[in-house]
Protein backbone atom coordinates (compact mmCIF):
# COMPACT_ATOMS: atom_id res chain seq x y z
CA UNK A 1 0.00 0.00 0.00
CA UNK A 2 1.25 3.56 -0.69
CA UNK A 3 2.11 6.27 1.82
CA UNK A 4 0.52 9.71 2.12
CA UNK A 5 3.53 11.07 0.23
CA UNK A 6 2.72 8.72 -2.67
CA UNK A 7 -0.90 9.84 -2.59
CA UNK A 8 0.22 13.45 -3.06
CA UNK A 9 1.87 12.49 -6.34
CA UNK A 10 -1.13 10.51 -7.56
CA UNK A 11 -4.38 11.38 -5.73
CA UNK A 12 -6.05 8.05 -6.49
CA UNK A 13 -4.34 4.67 -6.55
CA UNK A 14 -5.59 1.58 -8.40
CA UNK A 15 -5.33 -1.49 -6.13
CA UNK A 16 -6.25 -5.17 -6.37
CA UNK A 17 -7.40 -7.63 -3.72
CA UNK A 18 -6.97 -11.38 -4.18
CA UNK A 19 -10.24 -13.33 -3.84
CA UNK A 20 -10.75 -16.93 -2.77
CA UNK A 21 -11.82 -17.98 -6.28
CA UNK A 22 -8.51 -16.82 -7.76
CA UNK A 23 -9.87 -13.58 -9.24
CA UNK A 24 -8.60 -10.14 -8.24
CA UNK A 25 -11.03 -7.43 -7.18
CA UNK A 26 -10.05 -3.93 -8.34
CA UNK A 27 -10.56 -0.98 -5.99
CA UNK A 28 -9.52 2.66 -5.65
CA UNK A 29 -7.55 4.01 -2.70
CA UNK A 30 -7.12 7.71 -1.80
CA UNK A 31 -6.92 10.17 1.09
CA UNK A 32 -9.69 12.67 1.80
CA UNK A 33 -9.44 15.16 4.69
CA UNK A 34 -6.77 13.04 6.36
CA UNK A 35 -8.81 9.83 6.09
CA UNK A 36 -8.20 6.90 3.82
CA UNK A 37 -11.07 6.16 1.43
CA UNK A 38 -11.75 3.02 -0.59
CA UNK A 39 -14.06 2.33 -3.51
CA UNK A 40 -14.51 -1.20 -4.80
CA UNK A 41 -15.29 -0.96 -8.50
CA UNK A 42 -16.97 -4.35 -8.90
CA UNK A 43 -14.44 -5.09 -11.63
CA UNK A 44 -12.40 -8.28 -11.53
CA UNK A 45 -9.21 -9.59 -13.10
CA UNK A 46 -9.31 -13.29 -13.92
CA UNK A 47 -6.39 -15.78 -14.13
CA UNK A 48 -4.89 -15.52 -17.61
CA UNK A 49 -5.05 -19.01 -19.09
CA UNK A 50 -5.25 -17.95 -22.72
CA UNK A 51 -5.28 -14.96 -25.06
CA UNK A 52 -9.00 -14.36 -24.50
CA UNK A 53 -8.46 -14.04 -20.74
CA UNK A 54 -5.60 -11.62 -21.32
CA UNK A 55 -7.75 -9.48 -23.62
CA UNK A 56 -10.60 -9.49 -21.09
CA UNK A 57 -8.25 -8.31 -18.33
CA UNK A 58 -6.92 -5.54 -20.56
CA UNK A 59 -10.48 -4.30 -21.17
CA UNK A 60 -11.27 -4.49 -17.44
CA UNK A 61 -8.16 -2.45 -16.60
CA UNK A 62 -9.16 0.10 -19.23
CA UNK A 63 -12.54 0.52 -17.54
CA UNK A 64 -10.94 0.72 -14.09
CA UNK A 65 -8.47 3.40 -15.20
CA UNK A 66 -11.31 5.37 -16.80
CA UNK A 67 -13.15 5.38 -13.44
CA UNK A 68 -9.89 6.29 -11.68
CA UNK A 69 -9.36 9.26 -14.01
CA UNK A 70 -12.92 10.38 -13.36
CA UNK A 71 -12.43 10.21 -9.58
CA UNK A 72 -9.24 12.27 -9.84
CA UNK A 73 -11.14 14.97 -11.72
CA UNK A 74 -13.87 14.90 -9.06
CA UNK A 75 -11.37 15.23 -6.22
CA UNK A 76 -9.63 18.12 -7.96
CA UNK A 77 -12.97 19.82 -8.62
CA UNK A 78 -13.90 19.45 -4.96
CA UNK A 79 -10.53 20.88 -3.91
CA UNK A 80 -11.23 23.99 -6.00
CA UNK A 81 -14.73 24.45 -4.69
CA UNK A 82 -16.64 22.71 -7.45
CA UNK A 83 -19.48 20.34 -6.59
CA UNK A 84 -18.43 16.68 -6.41
CA UNK A 85 -21.98 15.52 -6.99
CA UNK A 86 -22.22 17.86 -9.98
CA UNK A 87 -19.22 16.21 -11.61
CA UNK A 88 -20.67 12.75 -11.08
CA UNK A 89 -24.05 13.84 -12.40
CA UNK A 90 -22.38 14.41 -15.78
CA UNK A 91 -21.59 10.69 -16.17
CA UNK A 92 -22.98 9.41 -19.47
CA UNK A 93 -25.98 7.12 -18.96
CA UNK A 94 -25.39 4.81 -21.93
CA UNK A 95 -21.69 4.38 -21.13
CA UNK A 96 -22.62 3.58 -17.54
CA UNK A 97 -25.13 0.93 -18.68
CA UNK A 98 -22.52 -0.67 -20.97
CA UNK A 99 -20.03 -0.76 -18.09
CA UNK A 100 -22.75 -2.21 -15.84
CA UNK A 101 -23.41 -4.88 -18.48
CA UNK A 102 -19.71 -5.80 -18.54
CA UNK A 103 -19.72 -6.21 -14.78
CA UNK A 104 -22.79 -8.45 -15.00
CA UNK A 105 -21.08 -10.60 -17.61
CA UNK A 106 -17.94 -10.95 -15.48
CA UNK A 107 -19.97 -11.98 -12.43
CA UNK A 108 -21.96 -14.56 -14.39
CA UNK A 109 -18.92 -16.23 -15.91
CA UNK A 110 -19.04 -14.34 -19.21
CA UNK A 111 -22.54 -15.57 -20.03
CA UNK A 112 -24.20 -13.37 -22.65
CA UNK A 113 -27.82 -13.37 -21.45
CA UNK A 114 -27.76 -10.59 -18.84
CA UNK A 115 -25.10 -8.70 -20.78
CA UNK A 116 -27.24 -8.60 -23.93
CA UNK A 117 -30.31 -7.53 -21.94
CA UNK A 118 -28.62 -4.36 -20.72
CA UNK A 119 -27.22 -3.62 -24.17
CA UNK A 120 -30.81 -3.81 -25.47
CA UNK A 121 -31.82 -1.28 -22.80
CA UNK A 122 -28.96 1.01 -23.89
CA UNK A 123 -30.17 0.81 -27.50
CA UNK A 124 -33.72 1.79 -26.51
CA UNK A 125 -32.44 4.72 -24.43
CA UNK A 126 -30.31 5.83 -27.38
CA UNK A 127 -33.44 5.82 -29.57
CA UNK A 128 -35.34 7.75 -26.89
CA UNK A 129 -32.91 10.49 -25.84
CA UNK A 130 -29.71 10.12 -27.87
CA UNK A 131 -26.16 9.23 -26.89
CA UNK A 132 -25.34 12.24 -24.70
CA UNK A 133 -27.86 11.67 -21.90
CA UNK A 134 -26.24 12.14 -18.48
CA UNK A 135 -27.48 11.25 -15.01
CA UNK A 136 -28.27 14.92 -14.36
CA UNK A 137 -30.99 14.53 -17.05
CA UNK A 138 -32.71 11.64 -15.26
CA UNK A 139 -35.80 12.81 -13.38
CA UNK A 140 -39.47 11.94 -13.09
CA UNK A 141 -40.29 13.63 -16.39
CA UNK A 142 -37.52 11.72 -18.20
CA UNK A 143 -38.64 8.36 -16.79
CA UNK A 144 -42.30 9.05 -17.53
CA UNK A 145 -41.37 9.96 -21.09
CA UNK A 146 -39.35 6.76 -21.46
CA UNK A 147 -42.38 4.66 -20.51
CA UNK A 148 -44.49 6.53 -23.08
CA UNK A 149 -41.74 6.00 -25.65
CA UNK A 150 -41.79 2.23 -25.04
CA UNK A 151 -45.53 2.17 -25.77
CA UNK A 152 -44.93 3.46 -29.29
CA UNK A 153 -41.49 2.15 -30.24
CA UNK A 154 -40.63 -1.00 -32.15
CA UNK A 155 -38.76 -4.07 -30.98
CA UNK A 156 -35.05 -3.82 -31.83
CA UNK A 157 -34.22 -7.49 -31.23
CA UNK A 158 -33.37 -9.73 -34.18
CA UNK A 159 -36.35 -11.84 -35.16
CA UNK A 160 -38.81 -9.35 -33.59
CA UNK A 161 -37.67 -6.22 -35.44
CA UNK A 162 -40.49 -3.94 -36.51
CA UNK A 163 -43.04 -5.37 -34.07
CA UNK A 164 -44.41 -3.24 -31.20
CA UNK A 165 -43.27 -4.06 -27.67
CA UNK A 166 -45.81 -6.02 -25.67
CA UNK A 167 -46.55 -5.05 -22.08
CA UNK A 168 -44.37 -7.77 -20.59
CA UNK A 169 -41.37 -6.58 -22.64
CA UNK A 170 -41.98 -2.97 -21.60
CA UNK A 171 -42.16 -4.08 -17.99
CA UNK A 172 -38.87 -5.97 -18.49
CA UNK A 173 -37.16 -2.79 -19.77
CA UNK A 174 -38.52 -0.90 -16.76
CA UNK A 175 -37.02 -3.45 -14.35
CA UNK A 176 -33.65 -3.27 -16.10
CA UNK A 177 -33.65 0.54 -15.98
CA UNK A 178 -34.61 0.57 -12.31
CA UNK A 179 -31.76 -1.85 -11.56
CA UNK A 180 -29.32 0.49 -13.31
CA UNK A 181 -30.61 3.53 -11.41
CA UNK A 182 -30.38 1.69 -8.07
CA UNK A 183 -26.75 0.89 -8.89
CA UNK A 184 -26.21 4.56 -9.73
CA UNK A 185 -27.49 5.47 -6.27
CA UNK A 186 -24.89 3.12 -4.73
CA UNK A 187 -22.25 4.84 -6.89
CA UNK A 188 -23.41 8.28 -5.65
CA UNK A 189 -24.38 9.39 -9.17
CA UNK A 190 -27.97 10.15 -8.16
CA UNK A 191 -29.68 10.38 -4.78
CA UNK A 192 -33.00 8.68 -5.53
CA UNK A 193 -34.62 6.50 -8.21
CA UNK A 194 -37.10 8.79 -10.09
CA UNK A 195 -39.32 5.81 -10.97
CA UNK A 196 -40.45 5.89 -7.33
CA UNK A 197 -42.45 9.02 -8.16
CA UNK A 198 -44.37 7.38 -10.99
CA UNK A 199 -47.72 5.86 -10.06
CA UNK A 200 -48.02 2.09 -10.33
CA UNK A 201 -50.99 2.37 -12.70
CA UNK A 202 -48.76 4.26 -15.13
CA UNK A 203 -46.25 1.40 -15.25
CA UNK A 204 -46.64 -1.66 -17.51
CA UNK A 205 -48.32 -4.62 -15.83
CA UNK A 206 -47.16 -8.20 -16.16
CA UNK A 207 -49.50 -10.49 -18.03
CA UNK A 208 -49.21 -14.24 -17.74
CA UNK A 209 -48.53 -15.56 -21.19
CA UNK A 210 -50.54 -18.58 -22.32
CA UNK A 211 -48.37 -21.69 -22.34
CA UNK A 212 -47.77 -22.84 -25.90
CA UNK A 213 -47.02 -26.52 -26.44
CA UNK A 214 -47.13 -29.08 -29.24
CA UNK A 215 -49.28 -32.19 -29.43
CA UNK A 216 -47.62 -35.50 -30.20
CA UNK A 217 -49.06 -35.33 -33.74
CA UNK A 218 -47.50 -31.88 -34.23
CA UNK A 219 -44.17 -33.18 -32.95
CA UNK A 220 -44.36 -36.07 -35.44
CA UNK A 221 -45.14 -33.58 -38.21
CA UNK A 222 -42.04 -31.56 -37.34
CA UNK A 223 -39.96 -34.74 -37.28
CA UNK A 224 -41.01 -35.38 -40.87
CA UNK A 225 -40.53 -31.78 -42.05
CA UNK A 226 -37.10 -30.62 -43.28
CA UNK A 227 -35.51 -27.66 -41.50
CA UNK A 228 -33.04 -25.31 -43.15
CA UNK A 229 -30.65 -25.73 -40.19
CA UNK A 230 -30.45 -29.38 -39.12
CA UNK A 231 -28.76 -28.46 -35.79
CA UNK A 232 -31.80 -26.34 -34.84
CA UNK A 233 -34.17 -29.19 -35.67
CA UNK A 234 -32.08 -31.74 -33.72
CA UNK A 235 -31.76 -29.50 -30.66
CA UNK A 236 -35.47 -28.58 -30.58
CA UNK A 237 -36.69 -32.18 -30.92
CA UNK A 238 -34.09 -33.33 -28.39
CA UNK A 239 -35.59 -30.78 -25.99
CA UNK A 240 -39.12 -32.02 -26.75
CA UNK A 241 -38.11 -35.47 -25.50
CA UNK A 242 -35.73 -34.41 -22.71
CA UNK A 243 -37.17 -31.15 -21.39
CA UNK A 244 -33.80 -29.37 -21.37
CA UNK A 245 -33.79 -25.59 -21.59
CA UNK A 246 -32.03 -23.84 -24.48
CA UNK A 247 -29.25 -22.67 -22.11
CA UNK A 248 -28.60 -26.22 -20.86
CA UNK A 249 -28.62 -27.62 -24.40
CA UNK A 250 -26.07 -25.00 -25.49
CA UNK A 251 -23.83 -26.04 -22.57
CA UNK A 252 -24.29 -29.79 -23.09
CA UNK A 253 -20.96 -31.56 -23.66
CA UNK A 254 -20.26 -35.18 -24.60
CA UNK A 255 -18.91 -36.09 -21.16
CA UNK A 256 -22.27 -35.22 -19.57
CA UNK A 257 -23.84 -38.20 -21.37
CA UNK A 258 -23.31 -41.16 -19.07
CA UNK A 259 -24.58 -44.74 -18.68
CA UNK A 260 -26.04 -46.45 -15.64
CA UNK A 261 -25.57 -50.09 -14.62
CA UNK A 262 -28.31 -51.12 -17.07
CA UNK A 263 -26.51 -49.39 -19.96
CA UNK A 264 -29.20 -46.70 -20.09
CA UNK A 265 -28.09 -43.19 -21.00
CA UNK A 266 -28.69 -40.25 -18.67
CA UNK A 267 -27.40 -36.68 -18.43
CA UNK A 268 -25.33 -35.67 -15.43
CA UNK A 269 -25.25 -31.87 -15.46
CA UNK A 270 -25.60 -28.70 -13.42
CA UNK A 271 -28.75 -26.83 -14.40
CA UNK A 272 -27.76 -23.33 -15.47
CA UNK A 273 -30.81 -21.58 -14.04
CA UNK A 274 -30.90 -23.22 -10.59
CA UNK A 275 -27.20 -24.20 -10.31
CA UNK A 276 -28.40 -27.60 -9.05
CA UNK A 277 -26.89 -30.98 -9.96
CA UNK A 278 -29.36 -32.98 -12.04
CA UNK A 279 -29.51 -36.59 -13.26
CA UNK A 280 -31.89 -36.84 -16.21
CA UNK A 281 -32.70 -40.21 -17.83
CA UNK A 282 -32.98 -39.95 -21.61
CA UNK A 283 -35.58 -41.87 -23.62
CA UNK A 284 -34.46 -43.45 -26.89
CA UNK A 285 -36.55 -40.89 -28.78
CA UNK A 286 -34.38 -38.09 -27.38
CA UNK A 287 -31.14 -40.00 -28.03
CA UNK A 288 -32.16 -40.46 -31.66
CA UNK A 289 -31.96 -36.67 -32.14
CA UNK A 290 -28.42 -36.35 -30.81
CA UNK A 291 -25.94 -35.50 -33.58
CA UNK A 292 -23.17 -37.93 -34.36
CA UNK A 293 -20.03 -37.34 -32.32
CA UNK A 294 -17.39 -36.06 -34.77
CA UNK A 295 -14.25 -38.12 -35.21
CA UNK A 296 -11.55 -36.75 -32.92
CA UNK A 297 -14.01 -34.71 -30.83
CA UNK A 298 -13.07 -34.13 -27.19
CA UNK A 299 -15.37 -35.08 -24.33
CA UNK A 300 -15.56 -31.39 -23.35
CA UNK A 301 -16.75 -30.31 -26.81
CA UNK A 302 -20.29 -28.99 -27.10
CA UNK A 303 -22.79 -31.43 -28.61
CA UNK A 304 -25.05 -28.82 -30.22
CA UNK A 305 -23.50 -25.86 -32.02
CA UNK A 306 -26.31 -23.35 -32.21
CA UNK A 307 -26.46 -19.70 -33.31
CA UNK A 308 -27.86 -16.86 -31.16
CA UNK A 309 -31.22 -17.56 -29.51
CA UNK A 310 -33.09 -14.92 -31.52
CA UNK A 311 -31.92 -16.42 -34.79
CA UNK A 312 -32.81 -19.93 -33.57
CA UNK A 313 -36.38 -18.80 -32.83
CA UNK A 314 -36.62 -17.20 -36.25
CA UNK A 315 -35.66 -20.52 -37.87
CA UNK A 316 -38.11 -22.42 -35.65
CA UNK A 317 -41.01 -20.21 -36.79
CA UNK A 318 -40.07 -20.73 -40.45
CA UNK A 319 -39.80 -24.49 -39.88
CA UNK A 320 -43.19 -24.63 -38.12
CA UNK A 321 -44.75 -22.65 -41.00
CA UNK A 322 -43.36 -25.16 -43.48
CA UNK A 323 -44.92 -27.94 -41.37
CA UNK A 324 -48.31 -26.20 -41.41
CA UNK A 325 -48.24 -25.40 -37.68
CA UNK A 326 -49.70 -21.96 -36.92
CA UNK A 327 -48.68 -21.80 -33.25
CA UNK A 328 -46.14 -19.16 -32.18
CA UNK A 329 -43.09 -21.40 -31.80
CA UNK A 330 -39.99 -20.48 -29.82
CA UNK A 331 -37.39 -22.79 -28.28
CA UNK A 332 -38.98 -22.94 -24.81
CA UNK A 333 -42.09 -24.46 -26.43
CA UNK A 334 -40.09 -27.71 -26.55
CA UNK A 335 -39.80 -27.76 -22.74
CA UNK A 336 -43.54 -27.02 -22.42
CA UNK A 337 -44.18 -29.87 -24.87
CA UNK A 338 -42.08 -32.30 -22.83
CA UNK A 339 -44.00 -31.50 -19.64
CA UNK A 340 -47.46 -31.70 -21.20
CA UNK A 341 -46.66 -34.92 -23.07
CA UNK A 342 -45.57 -36.64 -19.86
CA UNK A 343 -48.67 -35.48 -17.97
CA UNK A 344 -50.90 -36.53 -20.88
CA UNK A 345 -49.30 -39.99 -20.63
CA UNK A 346 -50.28 -39.95 -16.92
CA UNK A 347 -46.73 -39.79 -15.59
CA UNK A 348 -46.98 -38.72 -11.90
CA UNK A 349 -46.55 -34.98 -11.51
CA UNK A 350 -43.81 -35.55 -8.90
CA UNK A 351 -41.76 -37.39 -11.52
CA UNK A 352 -42.38 -34.71 -14.13
CA UNK A 353 -41.30 -32.06 -11.64
CA UNK A 354 -38.11 -33.98 -10.88
CA UNK A 355 -37.29 -34.42 -14.57
CA UNK A 356 -37.82 -30.73 -15.22
CA UNK A 357 -35.56 -29.83 -12.29
CA UNK A 358 -38.24 -27.69 -10.62
CA UNK A 359 -37.49 -26.64 -7.05
CA UNK A 360 -41.20 -26.58 -6.17
CA UNK A 361 -43.96 -28.81 -7.48
CA UNK A 362 -46.34 -25.84 -7.77
CA UNK A 363 -44.26 -24.70 -10.75
CA UNK A 364 -45.05 -28.00 -12.48
CA UNK A 365 -48.73 -27.72 -11.58
CA UNK A 366 -49.06 -24.97 -14.18
CA UNK A 367 -48.76 -27.67 -16.84
CA UNK A 368 -51.33 -29.83 -15.08
CA UNK A 369 -53.80 -26.92 -15.28
CA UNK A 370 -53.10 -26.62 -19.01
CA UNK A 371 -53.83 -30.32 -19.51
CA UNK A 372 -57.03 -30.08 -17.42
CA UNK A 373 -58.19 -27.09 -19.47
CA UNK A 374 -57.52 -28.94 -22.72
CA UNK A 375 -59.44 -31.98 -21.47
CA UNK A 376 -62.35 -29.76 -20.39
CA UNK A 377 -62.43 -28.11 -23.81
CA UNK A 378 -62.45 -31.53 -25.48
CA UNK A 379 -65.38 -32.60 -23.32
CA UNK A 380 -67.28 -29.39 -24.10
CA UNK A 381 -66.95 -30.05 -27.82
CA UNK A 382 -69.04 -33.21 -27.34
CA UNK A 383 -71.92 -30.99 -26.26
CA UNK A 384 -72.01 -29.49 -29.75
CA UNK A 385 -72.98 -32.82 -31.29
Amino acid sequence: MGSKKDMAKEPVKLRVKMLANGNKSIYLDWYSNGRREYEFLKLYLIPEKNAADKAANAETLRLANAVKAQRIVEIQNAAHGFSLSGARAKVNLIEYIKNFAEIKREKSGKERGSYQNYLCLARQIKEYSGTKTAFRDINKSYCHGFLKFLEKTENLNRGQAGKPLNENTRRWYLRLFETVLNAAISDSLISINPFKFIKSEEKPVRHKAEICYLTIDEVKTLENTPCLFSAVKQAFLFSCFSGLRYSDICNLTWNKLQKDSGNNIFINFIQKKTKKQEYLPLPKRAISWLPEKPVGANDNDFIFKLPHGGYVNLQLRHWAFQAGISKHIHFHVARHTYATLLLTLEVPIETVSKNLGHSEIRTTQIYAKVINAAQRAAADRLDTI
